[in-house]
């Protein structure tokens, strides 16, 4: 499946179960958040079954033309998703909480690794299964995650997400999807 198929129903299926940490107007208020590792959550759906650990960035930078701007961005999130029966075994995504410029990639860097996230909207994605496990190993591996992307309207934003607890809420979350 590609990774557009591969990824939207899991987007929209985060974005209605979040409750409080999807973007405004998205989804009603989330019950269903079932730990915490440090910095990040789990949060579980039972229909149809789904995990997942989300975190929030710890610092976000925000600059167009080289210059730092304040700009009024949505949640920012980034996601691990588990789904029994689908093959879903660790699905990265990312929301940078505006509309990403068509055409773009994000990169993510977990210390020397790097990897490119394709863009649909406001969500990005690895390009396949493979890129998946590899983003794992990485993030259980790091201590951060700088994502650096560019927006429809040109601003160029790095979210740095902290990995504490990250080993945690993934065993965690799934877990609770076998």
């Amino acid at each position: 499946m590609t990774s557009p198929a591969r990824h939207a129903a899991g987007a929209a299926a985060l974005a209605l179960a979040l409750g409080a940490w999807a973007p405004a107007g998205l989804a009603q208020e989330s019950t269903n958040q079932v730990a915490t590792a440090s910095d990040w959550s789990v949060f579980t759906e039972e229909d149809p079954k789904e995990c997942w650990g989300v975190s929030a960035p710890m610092e976000s930078v925000n600059t167009r033309n080289g210059e730092p701007v304040s700009v009024q961005r949505s949640e920012i999130r980034l996601f691990v998703t588990f789904r029994p029966g689908t093959g879903a075994a660790g699905e990265v995504s990312f929301t940078g909480g505006y509309p990403f410029a068509p055409g773009s990639t994000v990169n993510m860097t977990i210390g020397d690794a790097s990897f490119e996230l394709f863009v649909d909207g406001e969500w990005a994605w690895p390009s396949d299964p493979a890129d998946d496990a590899a983003l794992l190993t990485a993030l259980r591996r790091g201590d951060t995650a700088v994502l650096t992307a560019r927006s429809a309207r040109g601003t160029q934003t790095v979210d740095t997400f902290s990995l504490r607890g990250f080993t945690a809420a993934m065993t965690e979350a799934e877990a609770r999807c076998r």
